[in-house]
């Protein structure tokens, strides 16, 4: 088995290859994965001064997007009509204000203001981004899970069947046999409160408990300006990383009713009081016994 562990995007990687690799084809690999991380970052990352987003948040105009934004912008803006426009890519402005800014200030500077509407800011016609006035874009509601699908793709187009990619939390297996994988307590990072057995696809996991400072968390209730509090953590598991990870984000916000209707997906929602709502077809078990617990 050969294994790649690497920092990018402002998190830890692991990917496991099943197969062993010779060197040649192990560095010829690490590098293709290591130059589609870099072209996805300087695209959408509101980190980097040399960014795209960050082009766009100082002009509006009409800008050209990478062939790989189409799935990307159609799940955001399918996700902001059923979410009610709570989750949105164009809170970006938002989460800098509160603190979590391109230089990790952690800092809130002044008066928050409510981002604006998707109409409003921008216009999608694939490959085309229209941004109607200057915007912070922010992708981190579902942006690393589908980078974690990126890579996969950069994996089996080299070859490469057998494999498992863990981007902080975001994780895309295939193999032949489930992989266990453990559901962190999200009120005690030493602890899980039960596991997931994983036959294949994804499974993305988001609580407060991770880059919180203050009275922020990195999700922001775009109408309230505020993080949500009564949800401690969720899961996601779904046939692709982008999908697993834009629903976990989802569920701060949501019932799993509301997205049922158009996504294949199991869950776990904790909530702040340890009660836990888990769908039936969840693949794994809980350890810890909840105040009380929905099954749907």
């Amino acid at each position: 088995m050969t294994q790649f562990n690497f920092k990018a995007i402002g998190t830890s990687w692991r990917i496991d290859i099943h197969d062993a690799l010779d060197d040649v084809r192990e560095k010829e690999l690490e590098s293709r994965i290591m130059e589609r991380i870099e072209a996805f970052d300087k695209a959408y990352s509101r980190f980097r001064p040399d960014s795209l987003v960050t082009e766009m948040s100082m002009k509006a105009g009409t800008y050209e997007l990478p062939a790989d934004a189409e799935d990307m912008m159609s799940l955001y803006h399918d996700l902001y009509v059923r979410t009610d426009g709570y989750v949105t890519p164009l809170v970006g402005g938002l989460i800098s204000d509160a603190g979590y800014d391109a230089k990790y200030s952690l800092v809130e500077k002044g008066e928050l203001k409510a981002p604006p509407a998707w109409d409003e800011a921008i216009e999608y016609d694939h490959p085309m981004l229209k941004v109607k006035k200057p915007v912070l874009l922010d992708f981190g509601a579902a942006g690393k899970g589908y980078l974690v699908d990126l890579v996969g793709q950069v994996l089996e187009s080299n070859g490469i069947s057998g494999y498992g990619i863990d981007a902080g939390g975001d994780i895309l297996y295939h193999g032949k046999d489930p992989i266990k994988i453990g559901l962190e307590d999200p009120a005690d990072k030493g602890r899980v409160i039960g596991v997931c057995g994983l036959k294949g696809g994804s499974i993305c996991g988001s609580a407060g408990n991770r880059r919180a400072w203050g009275n922020f968390t990195h999700i922001m209730d775009p109408k309230k300006l505020a993080s949500p509090t009564d949800i401690a953590a969720v899961w996601v598991v779904a046939d692709r990383a982008l999908v697993a990870d834009g629903l976990t984000t989802c569920l701060f916000f949501v019932t799993p009713d509301a997205l049922k209707e158009a996504y294949a997906f199991e869950y776990v929602v904790v909530h702040k009081d340890r009660s836990v709502d888990v769908s039936s077809g969840f693949p794994g078990e809980l350890f810890t016994a909840p105040a009380s617990a929905g099954v749907s």
